[in-house]
Formats: C-alpha cells, sequence, structure tokens
C-alpha cells in the first residue's frame, strides 16, 4: 500500500466518515373517483390528508366535475389518503414518500355504495427524513468559497468524493470515464461520450451540480465511473432580472521545478480577466434567457517535464511549456414558452467560441555530460466553435405525472489548429509546418414518457444520435522534418447510436426498487486516406448490447437506508482517441490516437448506506467494478530515427482490470457558525498482465505486467459564518500514490482558502479566493516501459489566486 501511515493516519482522522445534507423535496398525490357500479366520474369528493401526531387535517382538497384531484406541496413522509363521499364507502390508501419518487398517481378510486352513514376520518401520517440520496448526490455552488471566481471544473475539487486527472478530467472513484451532461442532456461543450469543457464554464452560472454514480436506464449507456450533471439557473421571478459579474485573477506565482535553459521559459504570474452579463425577462407565458462569459487570460494548462532513462544508459530531460494566450467567449440563450397549461417548449442556443495561441520552446538536454542536444521550437495557433441549437417540447397530461417530452439537438464543432515547428540543433535543421481542420455535426432526437403509479412511475423511450466528423490534415516538410510520412491527408469517422429504455419504479414503506433495460445498436466507421501506410485498411464494425440497471433500497428506519446496485455500461472511443495524426507539442514524446480502438465494457456492483440527523448526514458505499477492454495510453520506444529515439504514447485496447473500494462521505454543522463536509475514497486497482500489438510507426509488440495497488483519495472542507455578512472556506484533499498501466502515479495535495462578503443588502457579492496555495497539486507519474523508464512531471498552472464581484439586478 502507497499511503504514508502517518498521513494515512491523519487524515483519516479529520475526515473521518462523509457526505451533505440534501434539500427537502414536495410531492404530489393525484387520482380521479368514480362510481365502482356506475362507472361515472364523482365530483365534489373530499380528499383529505391528517396529520398522526396532532390530529389536525394538514391539507385537503375536493374532486372536480371529471372526478379528478390533485394535491401538492406536501413535505415528502408517509401518508394515509383517505377518499370519503356521502353515500359510498371509504376509501384509504398509504403513500410511503422517501423522496424518490415525486408524483403519486393512485389512478381510478373506485367508490362503492352504501347506506352506512360516514365516519370521521381519521388519518395517519408519519414524518420522514429527507431524500437519503443513495440514487445521487446534489451540490449547490453556492456553497463553493474556495473557488468562487473560477470554474465549474475548479468548484467542483471541494465537492466530497471528486477527483481529476492531469488533463482536468473529472474522476470518479479512480476512474474519468465520466459523462458531463448539461440540464440533462449531452452537447458539444462537454462532450458526446468524452468529458471535456469542463474547465471553460462559468460556476456562476450554474446553480447545482448531480452526481450520479450508478445512472439508471434512462441515462445513456456511456460513462462507467458515473454521470456529471450540470444544471444551469434559470430566474423564476417575473420581470426583468439577471446579474453582472468581473472576475480578476493571477496565476502560477511560483515555480515547483526551474526551467531548463531556453529563451522562453514558462509563464507565470498569469492574469485573466472575466466578465460576464446574464439577462432573463418573464412573462406569465414566455421566459427569455441569455447568459454570457468572456475569458481573456494567459495561462499554463500543461508544463510538461519528462527524464528519460534509456537502458543503454542515456539520460534525456526536456520541458514542454504550454504558454497560452486565450480569449474565449460563451453566450447561451433562448425562450420558455408556456403554449397552454399542458404545454411547453423550449427553443436554445449556445455559442462557444475560443482562440489561443500557444507557444513553446523545448530544450533537450543530455544529463550524462549536461549538454544540449535539441533546441525546438513551436508555436500553435487554434481556433475551435461549437454552435449548439435545441428544441425540447414537454406535454403533461390531464392527470399529474404524466408527460410526453421530445427534444431535437443539432451541433456544429469546429477545431482548427496550425502548428508551425522550427527546429535548430546539431540533430537536424527543419522547419514544418501541419494544419488539423474538423468540423463535427452532431444531431439527435429523442421522445420520452413517464407515467406516475399510485406507488412508483413508469419510464420510456427511444433516441436517435448520427456524428460526422471528417477531418482534413494538411503537411508542409521542411528538410530533414520530423513528421512521419505516408499519413495521407484526410479522415471520415463516423457514428450512429439508436436506443430505447425501459425504467420501473416502485415504492413502498418498507423497500424501493427501480429496474430499467436499455437497447444501444451502434454503427461506427472510419475511412482513412488510402495513402496512409500504418493501417492498411478503414474500420466499420457494428454492435448490439443490453445495458440493465437495478437498484434495491431497504429502508432499516426513517433514518437509515441500505442500497445495493448494479448495472452494466459502454465507453467508446471518440474521434481524438482515434485520430491517425500525432500531436507535436513534443516530437519525442509523441502522443498519438489509434483507429482499430473499441470499446470497453464495465460491470459495476455497489451496496450503499445513508443515515441522516438533525445537523448532519453520513453516506458509505462499497463497490467493485469490472472492466473489459479497457483502453489506455502505452508508452513504446519508436527507434527508428537513426538521431533520436521517440516514445510514442498510443491508445491501445489493454485487457482485464478491476477497481474496488470504499467511498465515505460526511457532514455536520459543528455549530451555527462552523460546518464540515469530507470524504475519504480507498480503492483498489487490479491491473491484469496483457500482451498486444502496436501498428504505428511499424509494428511491434507491448506488454503490460499485472499489478495490483491501494490508493486513497481524501478531502475536507471547513465553512464558517462570520460576522459583517462574511463567509470564509478552507478545503485540503490529498491524493496518494496508485498504480497505472506501465507504472505509478504520484501523490499529490492541494490547500484552497476562499472569503467573500455580501453587499447592498445582499444583491452585491465580493469575494476573494486561492487554490493550490503551496504548489502541490501537479501530476507526477514513474513510466516503465521497454528498454526505457521515464518519470513524468506536470507542474501546470494550479496556483491561481481571484478576486471577483457580482451584482444582481
Amino acid at each position: 500500500m502507497n499511503l504514508s501511515k502517518n498521513k494515512l493516519i491523519h487524515f483519516l482522522f479529520l475526515v473521518f466518515i462523509s457526505s451533505f445534507a440534501d434539500a427537502q423535496e414536495k410531492i404530489t398525490i393525484t387520482g380521479q373517483v368514480v362510481n365502482r357500479e356506475a362507472q361515472q366520474p364523482l365530483a365534489f369528493v373530499s380528499i383529505t390528508v391528517n396529520d398522526s401526531e396532532s390530529h389536525k387535517t394538514i391539507t385537503g382538497t375536493i374532486t372536480d366535475e371529471a372526478g379528478f384531484f390533485t394535491i401538492s406541496e406536501l413535505p415528502i413522509g408517509n401518508y394515509e389518503v383517505e377518499v370519503s363521499f356521502m353515500g359510498f364507502q371509504t376509501y384509504s390508501k398509504q403513500i410511503i414518500a422517501g423522496g424518490l419518487n415525486p408524483i403519486f398517481d393512485l389512478g381510478k378510486i373506485q367508490l362503492s355504495e352504501t347506506t352506512e352513514s360516514l365516519q370521521e376520518v381519521m388519518i395517519t401520517a408519519e414524518r420522514a427524513t429527507v431524500n437519503s440520496g443513495l440514487d445521487k448526490k446534489s451540490f449547490s455552488l453556492n456553497n463553493t468559497i474556495a473557488q468562487s471566481g473560477g470554474s465549474v471544473l475548479d468548484a467542483m475539487k471541494t465537492m466530497p468524493g471528486v477527483a481529476f486527472d492531469q488533463d482536468g478530467k473529472v474522476v470518479l472513484r479512480g476512474s474519468d470515464k465520466v459523462v458531463v451532461l448539461i440540464d440533462g442532456k449531452q452537447s458539444s461543450l462537454t462532450g458526446f461520450g468524452n468529458q471535456k469543457g469542463l474547465a471553460n464554464i462559468p460556476a456562476a452560472n450554474i446553480e447545482r451540480i448531480e452526481i450520479i454514480n450508478n445512472p439508471s436506464a434512462k441515462y445513456d449507456a456511456n460513462g462507467f465511473a458515473g454521470i456529471v450533471n450540470i444544471i444551469y439557473k434559470k430566474e423564476k421571478e417575473i420581470g426583468f432580472n439577471g446579474d453582472a459579474g468581473l472576475s480578476f485573477g493571477l496565476g502560477a506565482f511560483s515555480k515547483r521545478r526551474k526551467d531548463t535553459p531556453t529563451d522562453f521559459g514558462s509563464y507565470s504570474v498569469n492574469p485573466k480577466l472575466i466578465p460576464s452579463l446574464n439577462f432573463n425577462y418573464r412573462t406569465e407565458k414566455l421566459n427569455y434567457f441569455l447568459q454570457t462569459e468572456f475569458i481573456i487570460q494567459e495561462a499554463l494548462p500543461n508544463n510538461e517535464f519528462t527524464t528519460r532513462f534509456y537502458d543503454d544508459g542515456r539520460t534525456i530531460l526536456s520541458q514542454v511549456p504550454e504558454n497560452r494566450r486565450q480569449f474565449r467567449s460563451i453566450i447561451t440563450g433562448g425562450v420558455d414558452y408556456e403554449m397552454s397549461d399542458n404545454d411547453h417548449i423550449t427553443f436554445s442556443g449556445m455559442i462557444d467560441r475560443e482562440k489561443h495561441i500557444d507557444t513553446s520552446q523545448v530544450a533537450f538536454i543530455n544529463l550524462n555530460d549536461n549538454f544540449r542536444n535539441r533546441s525546438y521550437t513551436w508555436q500553435e495557433e487554434e481556433v475551435t466553435s461549437a454552435i449548439n441549437t435545441a428544441v425540447v417540447y414537454k406535454h403533461n397530461f390531464s392527470r399529474a405525472g404524466h408527460s410526453l417530452s421530445a427534444n431535437l439537438q443539432y451541433t456544429r464543432g469546429l477545431e482548427d489548429e496550425s502548428y508551425f515547428l522550427n527546429d535548430s540543433s546539431i540533430v537536424r535543421v527543419g522547419r514544418d509546418m501541419t494544419n488539423i481542420k474538423a468540423i463535427e455535426h452532431t444531431t439527435s432526437i429523442a421522445t420520452d414518457y413517464t407515467q406516475a403509479l399510485s406507488n412508483g412511475r413508469i419510464e420510456l423511450g427511444v433516441k436517435g444520435r448520427f456524428r460526422r466528423l471528417p477531418v482534413d490534415y494538411t503537411i508542409m516538410r521542411g528538410e530533414q522534418s520530423i513528421i512521419y510520412p505516408n499519413l495521407g491527408d484526410f479522415s471520415k469517422w463516423s457514428e450512429n447510436l439508436y436506443a430505447a429504455y425501459g425504467n420501473y419504479l416502485l415504492e413502498k414503506e418498507f423497500y424501493d426498487l427501480e429496474a430499467g433495460l436499455r437497447l444501444e445498436e451502434t454503427e461506427v466507421s472510419y475511412k482513412l486516406d488510402p495513402v496512409n501506410v500504418y493501417y492498411n485498411s478503414n474500420d466499420n464494425y457494428d454492435y448490439f448490447e443490453l445495458y440493465p440497471s437495478i437498484r434495491f433500497t431497504y429502508k432499516l428506519n426513517d433514518k437509515n437506508k441500505i442500497s445495493t446496485f448494479y448495472n452494466r455500461r459502454v465507453d467508446r472511443p471518440g474521434e481524438p482517441e482515434l485520430r491517425i495524426f500525432p500531436k507535436y507539442d513534443d516530437p519525442e514524446l509523441l502522443k498519438v490516437g489509434n483507429p482499430y480502438l473499441r470499446p470497453q465494457f464495465t460491470h459495476s456492483f455497489e451496496v450503499a448506506h445513508r443515515y441522516s440527523w438533525g445537523a448532519g448526514s453520513l453516506f458509505s458505499a462499497i463497490y467493485h467494478r469490472e472492466i473489459n477492454g479497457a483502453y489506455q495510453r502505452i508508452y513504446s520506444i519508436d527507434d527508428s530515427n537513426p538521431d533520436y529515439n521517440i516514445v510514442n504514447r498510443i491508445y491501445q485496447n489493454t485487457g482485464q482490470s478491476t477497481n474496488t473500494g470504499v467511498e465515505v462521505l460526511f457532514s455536520q454543522d459543528i455549530t451555527n457558525y462552523w460546518k464540515l463536509t469530507s470524504s475519504f475514497n480507498i480503492y483498489r486497482n487490479q491491473i491484469d498482465a496483457f500482451q498486444g500489438t502496436l501498428l504505428f510507426p511499424f509494428k511491434r509488440p507491448f506488454f503490460i505486467e499485472e499489478s495490483s495497488d491501494i490508493a486513497g483519495d481524501f478531502k475536507i472542507t471547513n465553512t464558517f459564518i462570520l460576522p459583517w455578512k462574511m463567509e470564509a472556506q478552507v478545503t485540503g484533499l490529498w491524493y496518494s500514490d496508485k498504480n497505472i498501466p506501465q507504472g505509478t502515479e504520484l501523490s499529490r495535495s492541494s490547500i484552497d482558502l476562499g472569503i467573500k462578503k455580501s453587499l447592498w443588502g445582499k444583491r452585491g457579492e465580493l469575494s476573494l479566493s486561492a487554490t493550490d496555495l503551496f504548489n502541490r497539486f501537479g501530476i507526477r507519474q514513474k513510466v516503465i516501459g521497454q528498454d526505457f523508464t521515464a518519470l513524468y512531471q506536470n507542474y501546470y498552472e494550479t496556483q491561481i489566486v481571484r478576486i471577483k464581484l457580482n451584482y444582481k439586478f
């Protein structure tokens, strides 16, 4: 086990068991009352709900002329609904509402005629705890003070159970195979299947974030580690309102490692200016909304030190600082239209455009004699954009909880990336230029139907998604070019997905049950330029798979619930993992995709428990995941160049692996002024031995040795209510060593601080935040390859101080 004993004991004491409290939910009870004998609706029938302790009526209503009734805004709890009408026998129905199902449709209630007089109706009611949250965890971004003024990715650092990898991807329970949704749907901003863009979504525009570790069948089958659902803010007040904000920050105050001797070095004390302006105008029938944010900054998204130790005795050090100047604009807007009491339609659109210029000078130094072999300079100019349009229609039937929705979405994504490469050294003098232009078209259409039952609901749906991503690749080769020849100048990738699902939920007094099945047919095609000599055929395949999911919850008492989960999911490689054109930011550590990559499938099992009390809660889970056909980058030497070795980092399927662990989340209001949330996740990674074959740039075997290790992620957040309308927050986190294919990822940590003050009668807010105070959150990996080992250290920008002023009007 790679955990330091003293650190582990210290952290376990601090984060002893962890979670968070959910907001109280409301339920709706509905139905229709009819005469059993005549089968005619009964109007003006009394529906009552009383409290058993006080024997007082909580609420009540009467049926309308068609016999229908609806009771809304009831707190979750256990109720007995009684239906009474003069001359008819009384009907009673027990309602068990633990927060899982918001609508209870009692269906057609048939009353039998009687000559007996009605007795006084006595109804018992038992209050239950708030939703146990065993199906999902919800976090309000109002509580992320230490990362205020930043992105969604920054805000998620405080969330229990959430970690990050070197590419800024969310890691849940040790895996980055996470699907990111916006308001329950995939979009171009966050990726279709593979997460992206979280570092560019302003946290100020987000209401809350949901973490779903075990999604039901109604969700797409990809993302075995779970789903992150980002819920945007939407004002509900009538009239005009909105907010304006301005954030200024500085990043990379200190350097964890001295730069190698070059003319450029790495950026430091990087300025960041982020203005935002949001509007909302609501009438009785219409709601117009517009959210904008602009990012102007210098940044250091990557700063990769790599020391390669070759078996022949050479030791080569290189540093790739990605010095970035960036401008990004994100504009989201639309209109909600209440066509009638039962019909609602939303038209929305999003434009996300970014331009950045990255510059770097890379020195390759032989540490045996401290001689600089090469000086490699490059500049990348890239424009990316995404245009997303969507129409969502929803029809509510006359009975509450019965709805039909349909949505149509189209996305156009652009990536236009040019590399200008200049090598000047004793090894080589030459200039190269490459340009990749990729325009992705994605169209999806889906229909969902929901029907509330007396003790649950049924969900049904179908979906089709069609993606096309042609890539044009232009190469201008110089003398002694470092660019591989005969790559071709185009590729065409496409994916068609057809899906259908059914999901059933049952909520009883002592247990809940949710079971579903998703069916997906996937067709994939990857066409390569015939000039390409590395892959001798196009790739076309299709597969039909079933993805079951089931969850059973037993209610021990009002405050204790225990659940068991199972689901099967898939992770499909996207075009970036398949792309045949290498990335030349480090020509001796070359990143490249694999067009023959296949999906990985996962079986997930979990047992979870939730205990809640007045001022806190405790969530704990034991989970186990079996991954078949896992894919990740493999390090392998290409020694075809006589002047220097190239280490390829190529995506490959690598066989079987398992992930087993324990997750604990704890939340407690220590006093009226101090709230503590903390978490730990301890897991065991088992990677089976595997031997495969690499095809690029020539055919050769690779081998992964079996490895097994225990790792852990630990987090603690303290929030303090201070005088003068101020709040402060301190967050500490530590990720232990963990095994990865071909090596080990070393431990890292971060301390974040934040303080905010309300102004102008709570219409304004001023915040100051500082992340990674001691600059210890960079990535470090030890890699064991064939004929070499490597120490990889990415000391990218994690140390940022921000000040933000926001005003709501």
